[in-house]
Formats: structure tokens, C-alpha cells, sequence
């Protein structure tokens, strides 16, 4: 009887522990699963305390990792980087589900908490193994962070030209232990830290109500002109001669007098939309030609009474910006021939559209 009973007790627990291993096994499989599912993205924003706990707030983030990267020391210690000697930045791993929160939206939390316009430090930390660098882990995320970059530069929410560098990310070491969540574990250490910082006073300053429903407006209403000195940071000498002081660049020795691809040209300097590539001919001037604006609204007529002759200048509405002149010996069916400066565009391809925010254009581009 009693060898009865133990063996009805040792199938017992056999079973439990073959139920239980299942039950892990089935467990492993499904955070296996939804481990593929993630994304990581590497963001360098002064100290890791701070942005480790503005990342983990996002929801779609699975966690945050505090660590540095970038330098040339191997397996750093916290003593070491702080030094600023090893040439790594302290920098935030954040590990998130794209199904919720993508790439873009991270970058744009990444621009609301940071000063990107300090090449030497973040706030009361300086050095640099504390400036800012976005660390893109492949040729898509290099992209969406280029172009970030690009339109953070021209919303002129900041007075100075944003620093901020856009690296490859190399490896990354994982901080020691004390720093991961350093905002849980030590809450009143932290928030001492952070409010002597001066990170919340800039970023209050910064992103103002008026700031946030200017980013919420139309897109018409966001092409705008940088100061001065802004734009002569910005702008190459012969970019800011033409569209600054009326200049001509040279004919068949500029950009896209020949070029021959899909996409539409904007503003260099505000961004706003000027001409398609639809709209675009083979002149024989040597600059590029179009019969017709894409969008006329942006297109402001001048009459030009220099070279003894009376000319009809071109300009951008919200840049104001000089393009170029438009004569009437283009082709049908407007007879048109707006002859623009390559120096006073962008080229936006037809890929980058949507990316860029120009994506209600690509019909233009559809085939029938």
C-alpha cells in the first residue's frame, strides 16, 4: 500500500512538473515571439538618468538602457567616460514595439527633451561625453533622423543651429547597474538632480503653448524665414547670394538645371512647396525650367527694371526668397517659362515625400 501511494504521488508530481515546464515552455515561446516584434533605437541626450526616464514614460517602450558608446575604450566603467577621456558619449538603448510607437515619434521626444543646440554638454553637465547624437542601427533609421534634423533646424524653435550629431551606432556597453532606473530607485536623489540641472527650466522655456500649436498648424502656416545669421549658417555663400541678394548663379555649372528626376523642389530656406518635376522641361538656358508653379499661392511676381531691360522677378511667399524670373516663350499649354535658380531649391524625390511631409503631392506621380 504504501509503495501504491508514493507511486500515485511521484506521477503526480511528475505530471505538475510536466504541466509547469510546459506552461513555461509555452510562455518562452510567446516572449520569443513578441522579442522579434521589438526595435531598438540608441539616443545620446547628456546625463542617461534623465533621458532613461523620459523614454520609459512612452507608451510602446519595453525599456530603457542606461550605458555609453561611441569611444575608443573597450568595456568603459562610469569613472572612465565622466573622465571624457574614452570618447564615449553617455547614451540610452531604448527597446520598443514599432506597433505602438515608431521610430519618428521617438525622435521627436528625443528633440523635446534635449538642447540640440550645444556642442559642449547638456545643462549643468559639460563635456562631451554629454552632447547629443541621435546612433541610427541601420540605412532607414539614418534617414528619419536626417530628415528630423532638418525640419527641427527649420521650425526656428531654437535660436541657435541645432548640433546635434547623427552617428553610426558601434557598441554599446551597458552602464553598471546602479544607473539602470536610477529614477526608481533613488527618486528623491533624482528629482534633486534633475531640478539643480536646469533641464526643465530650458525645456519649459523652450516648448512653449505657442510652440506646440505652431507645430500643430497647417503646413502653410510653418514656412517661415530664419534670421539672418541663421541663414547665413545655413546656406552655402552661393545659396544665400541668390535667394539674399538677387544673385544669378551660372548657367549648365548648377544642380538640377538637368536633372531628370521624379520629385518636387522647395524653398531652400522656408521649405514651402514651389515646382514639380511634372511640370519641368528641357529649356536649353542651362537652369531649370517649368511651365507651371505647383502651388501658385507660394509664388510672388516682381517687376525687375535691372539689365536696362523690365523683367517679371520670381519669389517665394513666405521665404521670400529670389527664385528667378518667368518669361512667355515656354512650351503649351501655359506657354510659360519660370527659369529658377538651382541654388534657391531643394529637391525632394518622390521616395522621400511622405517622409519629408509632402505626401499629398505624390499623385502627381501616379501612372494611369
Amino acid at each position: 500500500m504504501k509503495t501504491v501511494f508514493i507511486v500515485l504521488i511521484s506521477l503526480t508530481m511528475f505530471l505538475g512538473l510536466q504541466g509547469a515546464s510546459n506552461l513555461e515552455s509555452r510562455e518562452e515561446k510567446t516572449m520569443s515571439e513578441q522579442d522579434k516584434n521589438l526595435e531598438t533605437a540608441t539616443f545620446a541626450g547628456g546625463c542617461f538618468w534623465c533621458v532613461e526616464s523620459d523614454f520609459e514614460k512612452i507608451d510602446g517602450v519595453s525599456e530603457a538602457i542606461s550605458g555609453y558608446t561611441g569611444g575608443h575604450e573597450e568595456d568603459p566603467t562610469y569613472k572612465q567616460v565622466s573622465s571624457g577621456r574614452t570618447g564615449h558619449l553617455e547614451a540610452v538603448q531604448v527597446v520598443y514595439d514599432p506597433s505602438k510607437v515608431t521610430y519618428g515619434e521617438l525622435l521627436d521626444v528625443f528633440w523635446r527633451h534635449v538642447d540640440p543646440t550645444d556642442p559642449g554638454g547638456q545643462f549643468v553637465d559639460e563635456g562631451p561625453q554629454y552632447r547629443t547624437a541621435i546612433f541610427y542601427h541601420n540605412e532607414e533609421q539614418r534617414e528619419l533622423a536626417q530628415k528630423s534634423k532638418e525640419e527641427m533646424d527649420n521650425s526656428n524653435i531654437f535660436d541657435k543651429p541645432i548640433v546635434t550629431e547623427i552617428l553610426s551606432l558601434s557598441e554599446f556597453y551597458r552602464a553598471e547597474d546602479y544607473h539602470q532606473d536610477y529614477y526608481k530607485k533613488n527618486p528623491i536623489r533624482y528629482k534633486y538632480y534633475r531640478y539643480r540641472s536646469g533641464r526643465d527650466q530650458f525645456l519649459d522655456k523652450v516648448w512653449t503653448d505657442d510652440v506646440e500649436k505652431a507645430l500643430q498648424a497647417p503646413e502653410s502656416e510653418l514656412y517661415s524665414k530664419p534670421s539672418d545669421d541663421l541663414l547665413r549658417t545655413r546656406l552655402t555663400p552661393l545659396q544665400y547670394k541668390v535667394t539674399q541678394k538677387d544673385a544669378t548663379e551660372r548657367a549648365f555649372e548648377n544642380e538640377y538645371w538637368d536633372n531628370k528626376k521624379e520629385g518636387i523642389y522647395v524653398d531652400i530656406v522656408s521649405g514651402e512647396p514651389l515646382f514639380s518635376s511634372s511640370d519641368k522641361f528641357v529649356s536649353g538656358t542651362g537652369w531649370p525650367s517649368f511651365i507651371r508653379p505647383l502651388e501658385a499661392e507660394n509664388i510672388v511676381e516682381k517687376k525687375d527694371r535691372g539689365l536696362f531691360t523690365v523683367r517679371t522677378e520670381v519669389r517665394s511667399k513666405h521665404a521670400d526668397s529670389h527664385l528667378g524670373h518667368v518669361f512667355d516663350d515656354g512650351p503649351r499649354p501655359t506657354g510659360l517659362r519660370y527659369c529658377i535658380n538651382s541654388a534657391a531649391l531643394r529637391f525632394v524625390p518622390k521616395d522621400e515625400m511622405e517622409g519629408e511631409g509632402y505626401g499629398q503631392y505624390l499623385s502627381l506621380f501616379e501612372k494611369d
